[in-house]
């Protein structure tokens, strides 16, 4: 009798992952903690402020449904009228201050750092602490640094002979605006010259010595080549400086005051703001939150205009 042999079936083989992908699953576990803090900090807060802005209030009571109404009321009312506009067009100012300076010296230092690695990382680090600090305690210092009886600023002026240059900085109308955006041009380049350093990393070396070859000068390679390859990085500085600019309140706050220094010539959106709800009148709630859904609706707007403006402008 011959013996039989036993069938054996081969055990099914498990499909193998693709190396380096990663499931639905964990992709949704890691991310539901920034999108929960992102609801909570960010979309809770706009849509409430869009509720209030929708009723009446009396101090902290709910009145009636007024829909449009607390809108048409920041916008025809006195002085806020007149407020809003102004403090608008300030903040333009400041913005178009600030952008002028920071890309100009921002760039112009990461390419001296770019074309001179000597001591790069600690010329990085000096001009990049002043943004880990608050602005806030930047305001206060600045302030005492200006001050017109004790400030070292007019001290040093007086000392080498330009008595006329010791000025009250920020007590006159003319110069309190421009010191405001030197002191946040102050605090805040070092983070372009860092995007700016590291786009200029980006670019191969071989289109600089293909372009030294056909005979172009320094000036003429970097406007020609590296320049247009730094598009994506200004784009970057320009969305996120305007965003910066039109949400600006502690810095102004600690060096004008809620006020905006003298004859509100440094008074900004996010002040008006805070006036509105600190010292409005019974109704402050609607008011304001009608305020902060305005400038909401402002900065998103033209932030996404700017971003496909200049991301257009790159494709071409």
């Amino acid at each position: 009798m011959v013996p039989t042999q036993e069938l054996t079936v081969p055990p099914a083989r498990r499909p193998r992952r693709r190396a380096g992908r990663v499931s639905a699953g964990w992709i949704t576990t890691f991310c539901l903690p920034a999108i929960a803090l992102y609801g909570l900090f960010l979309v809770v807060p706009i849509v409430t402020a869009f509720y209030y802005g929708l009723f009446r209030w009396d101090g902290t009571r709910q009145g009636a449904f007024v829909g449009v109404g607390n809108y048409r009321e920041i916008l025809t009312r006195y002085p806020l009228s007149d407020e809003i506009p102004a403090a608008l067009g300030h903040n333009v100012l400041f913005f178009v201050g600030t952008m002028a300076i920071q890309n100009t010296v921002g760039l112009g230092l990461a390419v001296l750092l770019h074309r001179n690695p000597w001591g790069k990382r600690l010329f990085q680090t000096l001009f990049s602490l002043p943004y880990l600090i608050s602005p806030l305690i930047v305001g206060y210092i600045w302030s005492l640094l200006l001050s017109p009886t004790f400030g070292p600023v007019n001290f040093a002026l007086r000392a080498i002979g330009l008595d006329a240059w010791a000025r009250p900085w920020l007590g006159e109308p003319d110069l309190a605006l421009p010191v405001l955006i030197l002191v946040n041009a102050w605090q805040w380049i070092g983070g372009p010259m860092l995007i700016f350093g590291a786009a200029l990393a980006g670019i191969p070396q071989e289109l600089e010595e293909a372009a030294a070859m056909d005979g172009a000068s320094s000036a003429r390679t970097f406007w020609s080549i590296r320049f247009p390859l730094l598009m994506p990085a200004v784009g970057v500085i320009t969305v996120l400086t305007f965003i910066g600019c039109f949400n600006i309140f502690d810095l102004v706050y600690a060096l004008g005051g809620s006020d905006g220094g003298p004859g509100g010539a440094m008074d900004v959106l996010g002040l008006l703001y805070y006036r509105t709800a600190f010292r409005g009148g019974s109704n402050a709630i609607g008011e304001s939150s009608a305020l902060a859904m305005l400038i909401f609706v402002l900065i998103f707007g033209v932030s996404l205009a700017l971003e496909r403006a200049l991301r257009r402008r790159e494709v071409h």
